[in-house]
């Protein structure tokens, strides 16, 4: 682990309360689960060990399981699984680890506390990132694990130590074991902190020794992830299946750009993506023609996040206004490291600087905040899925209920607030059972079926029915509520 200068430590420990305040806040609110990933990922770190087939293939394919697996086993405690409380501490902590990394970073490379402080406040008072930090989500990890990946290459680069710890290629597995948004900020960051050490007067082919040497822990967890999905799905890489596609931005790129850009400036302000666009040019510029401020690059490589919308997008993926959250942790730190330059100036300019964005994005009053606003798109539907979910528990008989992971986990973590359990349900990590179930004859092992018939235009178990009539000829349709129809094996 690096070291951390008083300062950094200082803004980790206030980023601890700041950020307890406001998972306090919207738990009192009920925000804190609105998210129907928030209690997807709760279901998929539940069903490890509670399911009807336990195992590690439980962990799944489509999402990188490191979240999952570090909250396996809190989660198997009812109340923290049906409350998210466990997932919501790893998120508090990961926040103030992350303002604790952004500081020390900037303050490494440019040795400016003014430039370190803005960066950091710059990003903690944002209330979208405040929103995500107070939720299960897997952001929050990301931005821990990103950011300290990068303080680690920022220390290798910046110092006169050839040999790179083994810890900073520990903590680059861990990211890319995560979420997606890691793999670029990893590849990019790696190769800024090689170009430093030369910058400095290091031996080519000793930091091309330990930057391969580096390389090869995050390369090593891809492939892990790469077989783990292989065995439990029988492809390599998951790109589909989970969405319908959205022809709006696939294949334009400029569209994609501006879509994203727009996202940022909707999260942030406008006046943050404009100070941060001058600050990322400004940097470059210093760092590339100043061989004294090389190390400057080190905050940029947070915007290599960019490449996970920018590829979605293009691919057909739907807008998301999530996806450009990771960019607010590379804008701010861009800023930070721009006004660090301009030296014993820097707070007669990052005052307003702050002033003037939080004026824009206050984090005091996050009502508006766009996360907060798509965290309760579902909210809707999950009041009209109560009415399955008394005619469910009313009704039920203890026979297995047959319902989609993909779609209806959110819904499977709702039921918990009923009685039911993960292992009442057969689902796609269900194995032979649910291939049997759905493709063949599903009132062979369930007694019950969960149908999404709307999100993302229905799932798998609604499309297996539109082309296969007697899919539920042995199943009568008894009520619905929230895009979802709860249907029940008929006794012959």
């Amino acid at each position: 682990m690096p070291s951390f200068d008083p300062l950094s430590r200082l803004l980790g420990g206030l980023a601890a309360i700041l950020g307890t305040i406001a998972a306090v806040g919207y738990w009192r609110a009920g925000l804190s689960l609105s998210h129907y990933d928030a209690r997807a990922h709760l279901v998929v770190a539940r069903r490890i060990f509670d399911s009807l087939t336990p195992s590690w293939e439980q962990i799944g394919a489509v999402w990188l399981p490191l979240p999952h697996v570090i909250n396996a086993l809190p989660v198997q405690v009812d109340w923290m699984y049906r409350s998210g409380a466990s997932a919501i501490a790893i998120s508090v902590v990961s926040f103030a680890l992350t303002v604790a990394c952004l500081s020390a970073t900037v303050r490494i490379v440019s040795n400016s506390r003014t430039g370190a402080i803005l960066a950091a406040t710059l990003f903690m008072f944002n209330p979208n990132v405040l929103y995500l930090q107070s939720t299960p989500m897997t952001e929050p990890l990301l931005f821990a694990l990103s950011a300290l990946t990068l303080l680690h290459l920022s220390d290798w680069a910046m110092s006169n130590v050839i040999q790179a710890r083994a810890a900073a290629g520990w903590t680059m597995a861990a990211a890319c074991l995560t979420r997606y948004e890691a793999w670029p900020i990893v590849g990019v960051g790696l190769v800024f902190a090689a170009s430093v050490k030369l910058r400095r007067g290091a031996v080519l082919t000793a930091v091309v020794h330990e930057a391969a040497k580096l390389a090869l822990y995050a390369a090593g967890a891809i492939a892990v992830f790469l077989l783990v999905s292989y065995t439990t799905t029988g492809v390599w890489f998951v790109t589909g299946g989970f969405y319908v596609a959205d022809p709006q931005l696939a294949g334009q790129p400029m569209a994609a750009y501006e879509a994203i850009r727009d996202g940022v400036s909707d999260l942030g302000g406008p006046r943050f993506v404009q100070y941060a666009s001058y600050s990322i040019v400004i940097v470059a510029i210093a760092a590339v023609v100043w061989r004294a401020w090389s190390g400057l690059l080190m905050p940029l490589a947070f915007m290599a996040a960019a490449a996970l919308p920018f590829y979605a997008y293009l691919s057909g993926h739907p807008f998301r206004i999530r996806y450009e959250v990771p960019l607010i942790l590379g804008c701010a730190a861009a800023t930070g490291a721009a006004v660090s330059l301009l030296r014993f100036a820097a707070p007669l300019v990052a005052i307003p600087v702050l002033a003037l964005v939080t004026v824009q994005s206050p984090f005091f009053d996050p009502s508006l905040a766009p996360m907060v606003v798509e965290a309760q798109l579902d909210r809707t539907n999950s009041m009209g899925r109560r009415a399955v979910t008394e005619c469910l528990r009313s009704q039920y008989d203890r026979t297995t209920i047959m319902a989609s992971m993909g779609s209806l986990a959110h819904y499977m973590q709702e039921l918990s607030h009923a009685g039911f359990d993960l292992d009442d349900f057969i689902h796609e990590g269900s194995g032979p059972l649910w291939a049997v179930a759905l493709n063949e004859d599903p009132s062979l092992a369930v007694g019950w079926i969960l149908i999404e018939e709307a999100a993302e235009g229905g799932d798998a178990l609604f499309q297996r029915a539109q082309a296969s009539p007697r899919f539920l000829q042995r199943f009568e349709r008894r009520c619905a509520g929230g895009n979802v129809a709860l249907y029940k094996r008929v006794t012959q």
